[in-house]
């Protein structure tokens, strides 16, 4: 029986640096994305005037 609180501190533990880790990186994935985005409007914009 004492075992089971044991493991339900250890997940409580657990979980709040999983929820914070996963907002951390989303958002930087969301910055390079709309990078490559600028990126590639920027080239294609620069082909178009070149033609």
């Amino acid at each position: 029986k004492e075992v089971l609180p044991k493991q339900g501190q250890l997940h409580t533990e657990d979980n709040p640096t999983m929820v914070l880790c996963k907002p951390k990186i989303l958002p930087m994935k969301s910055m390079t994305l709309e990078k490559l985005d600028k990126m590639q409007r920027e080239a294609q914009e620069k082909l178009k005037a070149q033609e």
